[in-house]
């Protein structure tokens, strides 16, 4: 997976959106993070730089199975262990697998949401 397909993939969810918030930031690593988010409410990140992994939220239930899974899965990096994990790119997991999981963190973020930003958004489940 490149970064192109990555973005737009992150950016095709209902309310997605895009942001460099450590634009100004003294490290180089931080400065270059892409953050997705839907009601300013991040579901993941990627350094568009570097481009080696992702963090995305995760069930905990499911994030320790994942990590025993694959190799390219680790608990989430800088962020908190139990409902984020480490997807790396070039390892032994799937793009389709990446992908599925960027979905299930999107998920996550949108059942969390407030009952009025779920509504304005048209995200809804009856």
């Amino acid at each position: 997976m490149d970064i192109e397909n990555f973005r737009d993939y992150c950016l095709s969810f209902k309310g997605a959106k895009e942001k460099l918030p450590f634009k100004k930031a003294t490290s180089d690593y931080d400065s270059n993070l892409l953050v997705f988010s839907v009601v300013d409410k991040w579901f993941c990140f990627v350094n568009i730089e570097v481009f080696d992994f992702c963090n995305l939220k995760c069930n905990p239930n499911e994030s320790l199975e994942l990590q025993e899974k694959y190799d390219g899965i680790t608990s989430g990096y800088h962020m908190n262990k139990k409902h984020w994990i480490s997807v790396h790119f070039n390892k032994d997991v799937p793009d389709s697998k990446i992908k599925e999981l960027i979905k299930i963190s999107y998920e996550l973020v949108v059942k969390k949401l407030k009952r009025d930003d779920r509504e304005r958004l048209g995200l809804l489940k009856d």
